[in-house]
Formats: structure tokens, sequence, C-alpha cells
């Protein structure tokens, strides 16, 4: 018995060294201020090293989990709560004007669909935007495909200029599409610059046209064929549920994960194909 007791000792040592390891770990990568982040006080710092602490556990247990798709890893956002994270880093507003339904779809008869897509070797999608205003990159990527030129437009203009959507916090696809066509087109980043803030739309820069667009269209909901045969042509914006904490962290793979109905982030659509396991994505 007395060794039995002397094993069991030294495996709850054991247990609570690896703890206190991982603890002073999870601490220190927070401590490092890795993003740069930086607390008011002590107890500011303390609250965030438990929200980070949980998140990193969260993070593990889905990476250690078989069968996974996609793989999840810290990031900037690993110090705030899943509530903080939608409050801050998702904007999709659904329209709140009523729209006609469309009895056509522009594609709906394309037949001739590539296996795979993926605009960004083909050139048409530029650097990831923070925070991606998707109708600047749909339009960067039309723009690609026409002309064979890549230009980074203005996100800025969007935020300061089209009127209906409510700037940093957020908007409707549809509303920015018929600003650009209104405007004649959208400046360039370099001429219109990214501020990460509301401000006033600057008529002078956003005259300043470098592509146009003469029309949009709606993609219809609910049809994943319909979605398919879009993004056969061009890149396109997609609105989605932005909330859960898998996708607050994804990092790489086909996200197979927790995803609702509930629409509150827009992405970009760059492509389809089928992973080395036979997932499609």
């Amino acid at each position: 018995m007395a060794l039995i007791r002397g094993k069991k000792l030294i495996i709850v040592f054991l247990l609570i060294l690896g703890t206190f390891i991982y603890q002073a770990m999870s601490r220190a990568l927070l401590e490092d201020s890795i993003y740069g982040h930086n607390y008011e006080d002590n107890a500011e710092k303390e609250k965030r090293f438990n929200i980070f602490k949980d998140n990193v556990e969260y993070i593990d247990k889905v990476n250690n989990e078989r069968n996974r798709t996609y793989k999840l890893s810290v990031n900037e956002f690993a110090d705030l709560t899943t509530e903080e994270f939608i409050a801050t880093r998702t904007g999709y507003k659904i329209s709140s004007q009523p729209t006609s339904p469309k009895t056509t779809f522009r594609y709906e008869n394309l037949t001739e669909i590539p296996m795979t897509m993926d605009w960004s070797e083909k050139g048409a999608v530029t650097p990831i935007k923070n925070q991606g205003h998707c109708c600047v990159a749909v339009v960067e990527g039309v723009t690609q495909i026409n002309s064979g030129n890549k230009i980074s437009l203005s996100e800025q203009q969007l935020v300061d200029c089209v009127e209906g959507n409510d700037g940093c916090n957020g908007g409707f696809m549809d509303y920015a599409f018929e600003y650009i066509i209104q405007n004649q087109g959208l400046a360039t980043k370099e001429n219109y610059p990214y501020q990460a803030m509301d401000g006033t739309c600057g008529q002078q820069m956003a005259s300043n046209i470098v592509a146009q667009i003469s029309s949009y269209e709606d993609v219809p909901s609910n049809n994943e064929e319909a979605l398919l045969q879009a993004v056969a042509k061009h890149p396109v914006s997609v609105a989605k549920e932005g909330s859960s904490r898998g996708f607050m962290f994804y990092s790489s793979g086909v996200f197979t994960g927790e995803c609702g109905t509930n629409l509150n982030h827009v992405v970009t659509a760059i492509g389809y194909g089928m992973s080395d396991d036979g997932t499609k994505y």
C-alpha cells in the first residue's frame, strides 16, 4: 500500500507541476504582449489573462480531438470573450429596406464549371484586409478579371461615403455596391487610405476613380449550386455567422465547426475545391 500511495503522490505532484508549467507558459505568452496589447492596470491584466487561459484551453481541446478537418491557433483575439469579439469584430447588418424578389439569376444556366477554383492563384485577390470590406475585394477581383489590372481599392471610401450603413460599425453589402455604381467607381487605397475609424466622405479623393462596376446581383439564398456558379465566374461577397470560438481562432484546414444562421460578418468567397482527405469546401 505504501508503494501505491507513493505512486499516487508522484502522479498528483506531476499533474500539479504540469498545470503550474502550463499556467506559467500561458502567462508568459500574455505578458510578452506578443500582439501589442497594453492593459490599464493589474486588475485588467489579470482579467485578460484568465480569458486568455480559457481560450488557450479551448484551442488545445479542439486541436487534440480526432477527425477534425481544421486547426485553431492563438491570435490577437485570444484575450477577448466571444461576446467582445462579436461586438468589436463583426458588423454585417441586414437591410431594413424591403427588396423585390428576383426571378432570374445570370449564371443559372452555367454548366461548364471547373472542378476547382482559386481566384488568388489567378491574381484576382489583393492582400487580405483587416475587417475586410468585402465589397471592395469583389470589385478588385472583377476589375482584375476584366482588365488584367490588379488594384487595391479604398475600403475607407465605403466606410465614409456609403449612406445607410454605419461606417466601422458595419452595414449592408448591397448599399455599398449601389454607392459604387452611383459614384461611378472607387478610388485606390493609396489615394484614399484606410484610417480604421469613421470619417467624413472625402469627395475630392472619392472622385479619383480607377475602377467601376455597372451592376450587381444577389445570389439566390440557400442555394449552394447558385453560389458555386457565381464563384466560378468571380469572387463573391458572402454574409455568414462569425460568432463561434472556432471561427474566432481558425487557423488552417477546411472549417467544419459550429456555424449558425445569425448573419453578422462578411467574407469574400474566392474559390472552392476538395481537400486531400476528400472534404469539399
